[in-house]
């Protein structure tokens, strides 16, 4: 199976920092010692003064199945025959310096009982894959001048059984999500936490078993069959991790030996007050291996193309939301997280290393200068980062009354300020959908009609930005209500003409830019990107250039985010010419009033924007308007 014990080599890059495969030797392992089928166990547990296993195979004694320690590394280990695949088991430590004894699931395992059971399951990762064809292309597809549309999914409450609103297993989801992605066009899947968490509520940010998937929807077989079913069907498949903290259930990591083992003991530095969990500590060059082989393990046996970090901004500050007194300087007196900073640049230059193919974002939300930028020139190493500011910005601006936002247009234009600090992605995620804030549709101004108009306006000005994008679930057909973790999303909404036009319009933006390399080849390079036009506050329109590599390669967006139709609106063009009217969020399919430029225009002579030639155009209202030069027929 590829198992074996653990070897002294093993035992120091653990206890150094550097160990990136512990999921090969900590946990259990079925195997064969000699003529004999059992399995063997290994746990980190240094202040115990005793381990045993415990489980069903002994009927769950607490004492009869000792494993021993390995030398002074702090490594319990042992062979127990006759325990086999399928066993349900724990750890039984007794602690060295106090009163404390404790069962604990396996930090390791690969797999775990079903929530509220908290058992460990001894298990393997043996599957035959077929996503070959994906795998070797996987470095093409994730590239920064390919086009990435990421659909974000929590997979409890996409879709839900039609009888008994019961969880779908992996597979079945597999076959529903790739049918529905592949017609969405969007290129990825991003997941919101699959590893194994006991609260349910937490959408998967509470997590005890950062080496198992979560056995709501089914065995480790079964999410490998899902990543495999999505590969074969040339979509992406990311996954959030969460190294920021972890959830102090009993049987989980927390106060794992008696001491405070994978997490600060003080709570200054160990305690998250956000969310009153847990706080790695990641100054231990154990935790350090724990963690960057956790990172590598989703990689490696599940084929995943990248890892969305979260909470990023909390891990970097010591102070992320405490008060004065509340918190550590570090040893400069500063209040940077100096081994937080540390093992999230190894956690990239790493996991690049094993796997140049895949993709790390991260979810930051301060002006960190070079969370995307290279570990070598002193950034953090990341791919990409979230756009924080441009979702903020832009829905709050969504949020006003067109008649006010001739006062608030810097807040669309704004962003390109500070545009190619980073290589971003444009996020639209759950967080924008819960806690009270109502949906999408819900956040937009104006009475119903208005409301799905500056929802699809949202939806052009997104695509039309140089960025990589994220769309939460339900988002691209107008879910009506706040995101509800406990059903599914509401399906039958695309009946109403109004919300069917949305999704099309999300499938079509998505098509275009997959189709149009000025949309997408220089998503992270200035040379691809123009205002035409920034500073119509008092109409409250923008314009602006997209451009690829070859020169002809050229699409304008026009927007009106007012409700007062533009008739001949005049746009500066870099050449004359027939410019075809490649999209219009105004279009009768999508749900809008039918009003555009019967499929192009001619550009004249006449210089504008401080360009040779112009189209006049109409703009609809509250819409976006695309454009490219040459006629259909030309354009194929």
């Amino acid at each position: 199976m590829g198992v074996t014990r653990i070897s002294e080599v093993d035992i120091y890059l653990f206890n150094e920092g550097t160990h990136l495969s512990l999921f090969n030797k900590l946990g259990s392992h079925p195997m064969v010692d000699g003529r004999i089928e059992g399995t063997y166990f290994a746990v980190w547990a240094p202040n115990a003064r005793h381990v045993y296993v415990t489980g069903d195979f002994n009927d769950w004694s607490r004492v009869s199945h000792p494993i021993y320690p390995r030398d002074a590394s702090g490594i319990w280990e042992g062979f127990i025959p006759g325990v086999k695949k399928g066993d349900l088991y724990k750890y039984h430590i007794i602690s060295r310096d106090i009163a404390y004894s404790v069962n604990k699931a396996d930090p390791m395992a690969l797999r775990h009982e079903l929530p509220p059971r908290t058992a460990s399951i001894v298990w393997d990762l043996e599957y035959w894959w077929d996503d070959q064809e994906w795998m070797n292309r996987r470095h093409e597809q994730n590239r920064f001048d390919k086009p990435m549309s990421i659909y974000e999914i929590h997979l409890g409450s996409w879709r839900r059984g039609l009888e008994d609103n019961g969880f779908l297993n992996y597979r079945d989801l597999a076959h529903q999500l790739a049918e529905y992605v592949k017609e969405m066009g969007f290129t990825h899947i991003e997941l919101l936490p699959i590893m194994e968490h006991p609260f349910y509520g937490s959408w998967g940010y509470q997590i005890t078993g950062y080496f198992a998937p979560t056995s709501r929807y089914g065995t480790p077989q079964d999410f490998m069959y899902f990543v495999d079913h999505l590969h074969q069907n040339g979509i992406g498949v990311i996954l959030d991790w969460v190294p920021s903290h972890f959830p102090t259930d009993q049987h989980g990591p927390a106060y794992f030996d008696g001491t405070h083992l994978y997490e600060h003991s003080d709570p200054r530095k160990g305690l998250h007050p956000d969310w009153n969990s847990a706080i790695f500590n990641y100054g231990r060059n154990e935790v350090r291996s724990f963690l960057l082989s956790n990172a590598l393990f989703w990689v490696d046996k599940y084929h995943v193309d990248g890892l969305r970090v979260d909470a990023v901004a909390s891990m970097l500050y010591l102070d992320y939301s405490r008060e004065e007194g509340e918190w550590i300087p570090n040893e400069f007196g500063g209040r940077e997280n100096i081994d937080a900073i540390s093992l999230l640049k190894d956690f990239n230059r790493e996991i690049y290393h094993a796997h140049p193919g895949i993709q790390t974002s991260a979810e930051e939300s301060t002006a960190w200068p070079g969370v995307s930028k290279p570990v070598d020139v002193g950034g953090l190493g990341f791919g990409y980062k979230w756009d924080m500011g441009w979702m903020h910005d832009t829905l709050a601006y969504l949020a006003r009354d067109p008649i006010h936002r001739k006062h608030h247009h810097n807040e669309l234009s704004f962003r390109m300020l500070y545009s190619w600090t980073e290589n971003y992605i444009l996020p639209l995620s759950h967080d924008e959908v819960v806690h009270g804030k109502g949906s999408l549709l819900q956040r937009m101004s104006g009475d119903d009609w208005q409301a799905f108009a500056n929802l699809r306006l949202l939806f052009g000005y997104m695509f039309a930005q140089p960025a990589k994008k994220l769309l939460f679930m339900g988002d691209e057909f107008a879910q009506r209500n706040e995101w509800y973790h406990e059903k599914s999303l509401d399906w039958h909404l695309l009946d109403a003409p109004s919300h069917a036009g949305v999704k099309n319009l999300v499938r079509d933006l998505n098509q275009l830019y997959r189709a149009e390399p000025a949309l997408h080849e220089l998503d992270v390079d200035p040379q691809g990107f123009e205002w035409i036009d920034a500073d119509d506050a008092i109409n409250s329109t923008l314009t602006l250039l997209r451009k690829g590599r070859r020169p002809e390669d050229l699409v304008v967006a026009a927007f009106n985010l007012t409700p007062v139709p533009r008739h001949k609106f005049r746009i500066g063009l870099p050449t004359g010419g027939y410019w075809q009217e490649i999209l219009n969020t105004d279009a009768e399919i999508y749900g809008g009033s039918g009003m555009g430029n019967y499929g192009g225009r001619e550009a004249d002579a006449t210089g504008w924007n401080g360009r040779p030639c112009s189209l006049e155009v109409v703009l609809p209202p509250l819409a976006a308007v695309f454009f490219k030069p040459g006629r259909p027929e030309n354009n194929s």
